[in-house]
């Protein structure tokens, strides 16, 4: 072929009126890929080292921050960082490795975000998600038959926390009516608690024991259920103390009479008295993010978790009334009410032995109803 000039194309190095033309040889060149991609591992002449990690590797890190997050937002910074990141993260094999503390998301956060997130977990085989899930269904969202099947999920993986919430329900008959109580069962899942070394299924397997509710009694085996709670509780305080490098010799005294646990909704008090037994003051344990999650729900609601209902009056607690009547009041006062006998000796070495005071009579102020007068509970 031919110009106008009746000179042929120029092949390399063939000078056009005095101007020298090159032409690349693009042999072996793949010519669909001409433009650079946009996920090019060298960009501006710097090489992006991230995009070269192999995706196991990258996913065993996430792993390891997901277990050891202190915070959720430690994880969702990760998550927001870029897309590859945001994969993985959201991979079963990292959400099962979540820890409580990543799972503690606050009731003035709860969104459904944040809802299909701990599903996610639990959807992956993470017992802590299935528990924090469970609660929250059961008492918050009043979801009573998924959120007790997320509990079971997590007891039959020998969860503490998720049996000893599973007697708790079985105690009250929560979720039902009174007849649908169940002592024996509800001793049974706090054994298997206490076994594990739940401090609250101890101690309310001890109390069980000593007054013979749901199991025969046993007075001596009951106490040595309450001093191993007690020694555990101890060792629990020494730990704490030791990783936050406070001085034992701070708490760690002998006092006639407790000393209450500062809070919202007791803010004059600053220790717990765990071992009153023996007159020895220690740190109160720090309650599980779920039972933070249901005292902080209800508390804004002006702790009325509905009409005619009430909390638990231990402030580590958080759970509600299903039905009216359904917790068991004090015997001497009548103004306070609780979920369990653990919650009750708690909250009576925490406040209660100082602000209990006998009345001649006490009835509910809406009455009798529901299920009749409450049962009542003796303080020890």
């Amino acid at each position: 072929m031919r110009t106008r000039r009746g000179l042929c194309y120029p092949r390399a190095d063939v000078c056009v009126d005095k101007i020298v033309v090159k032409r690349r040889d693009f042999t072996g060149y793949n010519m669909a890929c001409r433009k650079r991609q946009r996920f090019s591992p060298v960009i501006a002449g710097n090489s992006d080292l991230f995009d070269a990690l192999p995706d196991d590797l990258v996913i065993s890190i996430l792993s390891k921050l997901s277990s050891s997050a202190s915070c959720p937002s430690d994880f969702i910074n990760v998550l927001i960082t870029c897309k590859r990141l945001n994969s993985f993260a959201l991979q079963p094999l990292v959400l099962s490795k979540a820890s409580s503390k990543l799972l503690a998301i606050k009731a003035e956060n709860w969104s459904e975000s944040a809802h299909r997130f701990l599903k996610c977990c639990a959807d992956a085989g993470n017992v802590e998600a299935c528990y924090t899930l469970g609660m929250i269904r059961f008492y918050c969202l009043q979801n009573r038959g998924s959120g007790a099947s997320l509990m079971a999920k997590a007891a039959i993986s020998s969860h503490a926390p998720a049996l000893y919430s599973l007697a708790v329900i079985q105690f009250n008959g929560s979720g039902g009516s009174k007849n649908d109580k169940d002592l024996r069962a509800g001793v049974a899942l706090c054994a298997r608690a206490a076994f594990l070394g739940h401090i609250d299924a101890l101690r309310e397997l001890g109390h069980c024991l000593q007054d013979g509710y749901g199991v025969r009694q046993n007075i001596t085996e009951g106490r040595r259920f309450l001093v191993q709670a007690n020694a555990r509780e101890l060792a629990a305080g020494l730990s704490s103390a030791s990783v936050s490098n406070i001085a034992t010799c701070s708490w760690l005294t002998w006092s006639p009479h407790p000393i209450p646990h500062p809070t919202n909704r007791h803010p004059n008090v600053p220790g717990c008295p765990l071992l009153s037994d023996f007159g020895c003051n220690v740190p109160a344990p720090e309650a599980h993010p779920a039972n933070k999650f249901l005292t902080d729900w209800f508390g804004s609601r002006d702790g009325i978790p509905g009409p005619g209902l009430r909390l638990c009056s231990h402030v580590g607690c958080g759970r509600p009334e299903t039905r009216k009547h359904e917790f068991r009041r004090c015997s001497v006062c009548g103004a306070v009410n609780y979920c369990s006998r653990a919650c009750q000796a708690l909250d009576w070495k925490l406040r209660h032995k100082a602000e209990c005071a006998p009345v001649e009579r006490w009835l509910d102020e809406e009455g009798v109803g529901g299920d009749g007068m409450d049962e009542v509970i003796g303080e020890s």
